[in-house]
């Protein structure tokens, strides 16, 4: 329908129109520039006068932007023109010289405007003229093995390479749906490089016609020639025959469609993913028979790796480097030329950080080693992107001993291949803030602390002097319950020392009362003197020096030993306070407590002798007497009963 309509125009008084507005909507939109190429060698078929101003405008065009430098408008142009070549508007001598050109002093944009250009021309080179395109191959490899170029555009020069070993499938010379023109009929223009080109800029500029109706009457005898008389006709002929057969055609048309959308249905699913089984078996047999890293890229480009199954090969590559006793950069090379050959990879390797992050606990060390470094490696190349960090939260509660492991050697790694100064000022960087705030944390003090000690830790505290400000600059919360706290604490203790006092003092005074008073009543008092006492020493430890508590527990320690001496425990200590009363006037001699660091039944050290001033005491050999005189303890029962009755 569009070559009728534009052929219903005047095309030989607006060709100059046209060519302006087709060379614009193909700027617009590449990827459509075989379908403009395809129009345009129908109309040159007929009119070859708009084919080769269309030509000339082109070549003129590519002219100023290669003296500019416009890398755009030269990637734009010499595509339309490898199209033009392509359905034989063109010849190939012009694609041969726009090649020289651009090879002749290589840069990195006129090397991938070659790229770009042979990418779409190579086909056609190959079958017209293949010594020329063996010469223009040669000097790609020229330019590859010479390395003054960007590896980014050396990538382009290999994948290349690849699709000329392919048979430019993904690039044929003339697309089935658009092959319209014969051989016979197709008119070729032999333009050069370097002929002076007249572009007719003037045709876009109105101008008065004075014989116009006489060249409209002309043009009206060539659209008839072209179109064919009497087709307004048979297209009214075709509506009518169209018109009885409706409904049968209807039915007809409807049954069809139904048997195709069955059969769309019927399409088999394999859900025992036999499919993924035998190309991960295929990716680990390429691998591990690859000499090199380079090789081994070549031959996982030849798989034919479906749309969505890239992350497959990515997890193969990580699951290789890490089955490793240690880690080989001959996978760091790879993963980074995949990520540098394409946006997807890249993404694909992103992703797959994300997943081997969150199920990082599942791996050994070593395993975990190896996949550590070789995310360090594509992250210290910039492989991929520094935003992966976003999904770190290095704090206590959302990390795993493992995930903290990973971490330790990650950064290890990336200050290995970067150093420490470069890598502070790269985790500085204002454009990755957002992505570092898990890392880094500058609002909680909890967690400010926590990854402080954790950098601190592993050997990379110079990456914490952001945190260590911040943590500076939290103002501290007062401790007022802490001090509610202290004040009932010493209240406390002021009442319980003032109250153990008092009761001390009665219940020493009753405990040595005289002989007069029953027994019942002294081990009353005594009992009672002695736990408030216990109780005042224990409340009271907290405010004395040690020397002090020292003293005081010894006297204790002494008072309960003289009391549970004999299995009679307080009952035998009354009976010899009777004895003491019965036989002398005096009353018991107070015993005295050790002081401090002395030990029981042994004399005092020398500095204890001199702290007190108390001399020695020798010990003297008993008398006959008094050393046969029976004690207390050692007579029998009978005989202590009897004296017991005599006294009564």
């Amino acid at each position: 329908m569009i070559v009728p309509e534009l052929f219903g125009e005047n095309l030989i008084r607006g060709k100059g129109l046209y060519c302006r507005s087709i060379m614009k909507a193909q700027a617009a939109s590449i990827p459509f520039t075989p379908i403009y190429a395809s129009l345009t060698a129908i109309i040159n078929t007929k009119i070859p006068s708009i084919g080769e101003l269309l030509l000339t405008r082109l070549i003129i065009q590519f002219r100023k932007a290669y003296r500019r430098n416009d890398k755009a408008v030269c990637l734009s142009s010499t595509i339309f023109i490898a199209h033009l070549c392509n359905q034989q508007v063109a010849h190939e001598i012009v694609a041969l010289q726009i090649l020289s050109l651009l090879l002749q002093n290589p840069t990195d944009d006129s090397v991938e405007v070659a790229v770009g250009f042979m990418r779409h021309i190579g086909a056609f080179l190959a079958e017209q003229s293949p010594k020329a395109n063996t010469g223009v191959f040669e000097r790609f490899r020229a330019v590859l093995h010479e390395g003054a170029i960007d590896k980014r555009v050396q990538y382009m020069i290999e994948v290349l390479f690849q699709v000329r070993k392919d048979g430019y499938k993904d690039n044929p010379i003339i697309p089935p749906d658009l092959d319209l023109v014969e051989e016979d009929e197709a008119i070729t223009h032999y333009l050069s490089l370097d002929d002076e080109l007249d572009g007719q800029e003037g045709l876009g500029v109105f101008k008065f016609n004075e014989q116009y109706e006489e060249n409209e009457e002309k043009y009206a005898q060539i659209k008839a020639e072209i179109l064919g008389e009497g087709s307004d006709d048979e297209s009214e002929e075709d509506d009518d025959d169209s018109d009885v057969e409706d409904p049968e055609l209807g039915i007809a048309l409807s049954i069809i469609s139904l048997t195709v959308d069955r059969k769309k249905q019927l399409e088999i699913q394999d859900e025992t993913n036999t499919n993924i089984v035998n190309l991960r078996r295929t990716i680990y047999l390429t691998i591990m028979s690859s000499v090199d890293y380079e090789e081994c890229c070549h031959k996982l480009m030849k798989i034919d790796i479906q749309e969505g199954q890239e992350l497959e090969l990515v997890n193969m590559i990580i699951e290789c480097c890490s089955q490793e006793r240690t880690f080989s950069r001959f996978y760091g090379l790879m993963g980074e030329r995949f990520c540098n050959l394409n946006r997807n990879w890249q993404e694909a390797f992103e992703q797959a950080f994300e997943t081997y992050y969150t199920t990082i606990h599942r791996y050994e060390t070593n395993r975990l080693r190896n996949i550590a470094k070789f995310f360090g490696y594509l992250i210290s190349s910039d492989a991929i992107g520094w935003q992966v960090f976003s999904i770190i939260h290095l704090t206590e509660e959302e990390t795993t001993s493992s995930s903290r492991i990973f971490v330790k050697i990650l950064f290890q790694d990336l200050q290995e291949h970067l150093g420490l100064k470069k890598l502070v000022e790269r985790l500085k960087d204002s454009y990755l803030q957002d992505s570092f705030d898990g890392i880094f944390p500058k609002n909680d003090p909890k967690h400010i602390r926590f990854s402080i000690n954790y950098f601190t830790s592993i050997g990379l505290g110079g990456v914490t002097e952001e945190m260590r400000a911040a943590l500076a600059r939290i103002p501290k919360p007062e401790p007022a319950a802490l001090i509610k706290q202290d004040e009932s604490d010493s209240d406390s203790s002021s009442v319980s020392s003032r109250s153990s006092y008092s009761s001390y003092s009665g219940s020493y005074s009753g405990s040595y009362s005289s002989g007069s008073s029953s027994g019942s009543e002294s081990e009353s008092v005594s009992g009672r003197g002695r736990s408030s006492r216990r109780r005042s020493i224990s409340r009271d430890d907290r405010r004395v020096t040690p020397e002090a508590r020292m003293y005081r527990h010894s006297s204790a320690r002494g008072r309960d030993r003289s009391s549970s001496a004999s299995p009679g425990g307080r009952t035998h200590r009354s009976q010899t306070r009777r004895r003491y009363s019965s036989e002398s006037d005096d009353s018991p001699p107070r015993r005295r407590a050790s002081p401090p660091g002395a030990r029981r039944g042994r004399s005092p050290s020398p500095t204890t002798r001199g702290r007190y001033d108390s001399p020695p005491r020798s010990r003297q050999p008993r008398s006959p007497e008094r050393r046969y005189r029976p004690s207390y303890r050692s007579r029998s029962r009978s005989d202590r009963s009897d004296s017991e009755h005599s006294r009564r």
